[in-house]
């Protein structure tokens, strides 16, 4: 080591714990930055953030008790977060150089980047963009330090009341009492209230970008003053930025709202209301193979199949503990003659209305109740998107009651069964994260301390048998049980929410389920919650996101279209696909009077996997000309062979035109 920290017997010592277990005993009020440097200059110079006894904070805090400690750099992802905040503050101070009169809402890390909230009477515009952007290469240049102070509640008050501040005055009375001081970051002319953790200074940020302006209202609430959003990205290094700047324009050839239109298969009707979708007829195909796919491995894998009405009186939901938890996601009561109802956010209470109705015995556990069933959330209109975010949506949801000794098996066999979702819609890549209850927060969720180690404990033994590899979230279980996530990786690299898993001992108790023991005792069962597309919604637009909307043939709306070329070709063309019908295979004859080229175009816009030419020469050998999509050769083959290869490509479930 090139440096030591002193000390003496009068000088009061603290013990810091390193990631490779060894021990260092330095003076009370070292920072995380002198023991970085303390261990190597290297490490000094790369360091970012520090994190004791699991939380973050500066490195130049001053370290007070004994901790255990690790400096991360850029190659910790949690690092990553704390450098995407600071530039956030970065745009922030570029602004106020910029536009002084600006005042300032709040700057978070997102998952992909950062924004800042901003209250402007002038809209920003692109040109603004620049601009700034500019303007925070220059402080990047100045390599300006992320200085923390302290300042008691009035006075900082008063600081912010002075300067019009009114988003931060909100924030400073909302999560700061009068006795304590506030916690101030300075960059340069900047000043915030912010609790940190930030990076040392300006000077460590290395690549950024600004995105996008968009319109965002004053604590989420559309009857306050509407606010300007800006976007930006920052990552540690150039060509992290650039590929990730690739990927969002690969995301916009792909999006999936463009090609729902393109290729015809939904609409939001204005007229009807925003996050209520319409299928049109070829997403309705597409729809049924996903409905039709998924009944049928309910029925393969022990599953009883359900249908459940979309209302129910209110007393159903205050039962469930919806009404509490859950009532701003709900759409408003509706007072019929005998009572108060609601649309339905959940199956889970009437599929437990459907276990209660007869008394079970411990031989009939377990018991699986699947359903297509449909939902309504109240989504506020600012955070509907497509496909992805909506106001009604069909989730493939079951429900699993069961004993304990049950349970890791039928965790095992909802693993297995959405692993097999992934593999059949051809996604190969995933990420599994389990979401568990963190005990400070235990106003946020229900249950016993033993109940929630009891349910994590079997959730983790799945996944270590299985050898999956995942990681833990702490506080982000549902309220009622932790659960597993499964992330699916699309074909851009993209990670998508679908898939889960969830414990819940909650809603057995408040329903008084019971079922029979071998005893002749009553007893609880346990309850999992299982979606694997999440909902067909969500999942449709990720998968016209994932193949581009150029489907493998068993999804695609129309998976052969015969053109023949001349009028007395057409008696032909129906032929082979009176031949292709009767083999389940979806296909169209265009015998309109149009162009060949003209209609070979409009097809392959249409992404239709095989387009078929009929002509003299395959009227005369009972031929068929292939042409493939993304093939730029055309290849002829007798129609019953062709017959024989698209069966077997919908057959395998085949992601390729070629199979396999």
């Amino acid at each position: 080591m090139s440096q030591s920290l002193e000390t003496s017997p009068a000088v009061d010592t603290i013990k810091l714990t390193l990631p490779d277990g060894s021990l260092k005993q330095v003076p009370k009020g070292t920072t995380a930055f002198e023991i970085a440097r303390l261990i190597s200059p290297r490490l000094a110079e790369a360091a970012l953030v520090a994190k004791t006894d699991g939380n973050l904070i500066d490195l130049t805090q001053p370290l007070e008790k004994d901790s255990e400690l690790r400096i991360l750099t850029e190659k910790d992802a949690e690092a990553l977060a704390v450098y995407r905040h600071s530039s956030a503050h970065l745009l922030a101070a570029a602004v106020l150089e910029l536009f002084p009169e600006t005042k300032l809402g709040h700057g978070p890390a997102t998952e992909n980047g950062f924004f800042y909230d901003f209250y402007r009477s002038t809209p920003f515009t692109t040109e603004d963009l620049e601009r700034i952007e500019g303007k925070m290469r220059a402080l990047v240049g100045e390599n300006l330090p992320y200085a923390r102070e302290f300042l008691p509640y009035k006075e900082g008050l008063e600081r912010f009341k002075r300067d019009g501040d009114f988003m931060k005055c909100h924030f400073i009375e909302q999560f700061t009492r009068p006795e304590e001081k506030i916690s101030i970051y300075k960059t340069g002319k900047f000043l915030d209230f912010c609790r940190g953790p930030h990076i040392p200074s300006t000077g460590k940020i290395k690549a950024f970008k600004l995105l996008n302006i968009a319109g965002a209202y004053w604590l989420g609430d559309e009857r306050n003053a509407q606010l300007q959003r800006i976007y930006g990205t920052s990552f540690f290094s150039q060509k992290d930025l650039l590929d990730y700047l690739h990927q969002q324009e690969e995301a916009k050839k792909r999006d999936h709202r463009i090609l729902g239109k393109q290729l015809d298969l939904f609409s939001i009707q204005e007229l009807a209301g925003p996050g209520l979708i319409f299928w049109h007829p070829k997403g309705g195909i597409i729809r049924k193979e996903m409905e039709d796919w998924m009944r049928n491995e309910y029925v393969r894998r022990g599953y009883s199949l359900v249908y459940t009405p979309h209302v129910a009186r209110r007393q159903l939901w205050q039962t469930s503990g919806h009404e509490g938890y859950y009532a701003d996601n709900m759409f408003d009561v509706m007072e019929l003659d005998d009572a108060e109802y609601r649309l339905k956010p959940m199956n889970c209470p009437f599929h437990i209305l459907i276990y209660k109705d007869s008394l079970k015995s411990y031989r009939d556990l377990p018991v699986r109740l699947g359903e297509l069933g449909t939902v309504y959330r109240y989504e506020r209109s600012g955070v509907m998107h497509g496909l992805m975010r909506v106001r009604g949506f069909t989730q493939d949801d079951a429900h699993i009651f069961c004993t304990p000794e049950q349970i890791e098996a039928e965790i095992a066999g909802c693993l297995d069964f959405a692993l097999d979702v992934l593999r059949d819609y051809g996604f190969d890549e995933f990420r599994i994260e389990l979401s568990t209850w963190d005990p400070s927060l235990r106003q946020s969720f229900v249950g016993s301390e033993e109940q929630w180690n009891l349910a994590t404990a079997s959730l983790k033994k799945v996944l270590t048998e299985r050898r999956i590899d995942y990681q833990v979230v702490a506080g982000e279980g549902a309220f009622y049980g932790p659960k597993i996530d499964i992330k699916l990786v699309d074909a851009i690299g993209r990670l998508w929410q679908l898939s889960t898993v969830q414990f819940d001992f909650n809603l057995p108790q408040r329903f008084g389920l019971e079922y029979v023991a071998e005893d002749g005792s009553r007893k609880q069962p346990l309850m999992v919650h299982r979606a694997l597309y999440g909902s067909e919604e969500r999942f449709f637009g990720v998968l016209i996101e994932h193949y581009a909307g150029a489907f493998p043939v068993w999804l695609s709306p129309v998976q052969a279209v015969i053109i023949p070329i001349a009028e007395r070709h057409g008696t032909y063309a129906h032929e082979i696909a009176g031949q292709l019908k009767a083999a389940g295979v979806r296909v169209h004859v265009d015998a309109r009077n149009e162009k060949m080229n003209a209609k070979i175009r409009e097809h392959a816009l249409q992404k239709v996997p095989f387009l078929l030419v009929a002509g003299d020469r395959e009227v005369s050998s009972g031929r068929v000309n292939v042409r493939t999509r993304g093939k730029d050769q055309t290849e002829d083959m007798a129609a019953a062979e062709f017959t024989a290869k698209i069966r077997r490509l919908i057959a395998d479930k085949s992601r390729s035109l070629n199979g396999g």
